[in-house]
């Protein structure tokens, strides 16, 4: 992101928060770069901690969120007023995603409901002054008539999926966990590929009714509580 020097100096704050979900800032003058700031290299270690000890000035709006993702080229979430840097997935996520993907497009093909991959914005507004923004992995959307003018969905998926990586097993097991609780979510899996297991939660009321494991060590196949029917074998999701 490259920003004017008067910019920076008036507002530093903001642009420090860019610089610690993992944006680069070029300061400009007269059109020319004078200035970077980097994050340093444990950046992510220090932004997992303040998330949990921040004061009011250290929280990312939602419109300093869309401010940042207009401008830069890399794939953030805003959850509970910190921006979240999406790492580039490795194979074997990639592999567990697409193989749970293909399952789901296949069952869905004759329903109104419909399942989409990241990257796909997903906006929940979590109180009147906390809106969150993510890319699960996975969601099923039942609701496309929640498509806003610039064809971006604006609703609330049934059911999602986040396949954990070591970047984001706390994100994604805690703070999504309560996220998804607490905004409608009807049902969400959490894959875990490196012990080949999978958690899926349901929800009613913004409370958990019901929580199951799956093994592929015990040979078993993961099924959907929303979508009766619909289910996944651990021997092909983990092959």
């Amino acid at each position: 992101m490259r920003v004017p020097s008067t910019e920076v100096q008036n507002h530093f704050g903001k642009y420090l928060k860019y610089v610690e979900a993992g944006e680069e800032i070029f300061v400009t003058k007269s059109g020319k770069d004078i200035a970077e700031i980097s994050p340093c290299r444990d950046a992510d270690t220090v932004r997992e901690e303040r998330s949990e000890y921040r004061s009011s000035s250290d929280w990312v709006t939602y419109e300093e969120f869309l401010e940042l993702t207009e401008a830069s080229e890399q794939r953030f979430e805003l959850i509970d007023g910190v921006i979240y840097n999406l790492a580039s997935p490795s194979y074997k996520h990639q592999h567990v995603v697409g193989e749970i993907y293909g399952t789901f497009y296949n069952w869905f093909k004759r329903n109104t409901c419909e399942p989409l991959t990241s990257p796909f914005d997903v906006t929940f507004f979590k109180e009147k002054n906390n809106i969150c923004v993510v890319q699960p992995d996975i969601v099923v959307i039942c609701d496309k008539d929640n498509l806003d003018e610039n064809d971006k969905y604006q609703g609330t998926p049934t059911l999602v999926v986040e396949v954990l990586s070591s970047s984001t097993r706390n994100k994604d097991m805690l703070k999504k966990l309560e996220l998804y609780k607490q905004c409608g979510v009807k049902e969400y899996w959490i894959v875990d590929p490196f012990n080949e297991h999978i958690l899926v939660y349901s929800f009613e009321n913004n409370d958990i009714i019901n929580n199951k494991s799956y093994l592929k060590q015990a040979h078993q196949t993961v099924r959907s509580e929303v979508f009766a029917g619909l289910e996944a074998d651990l021997q092909d999701v983990f092959a």
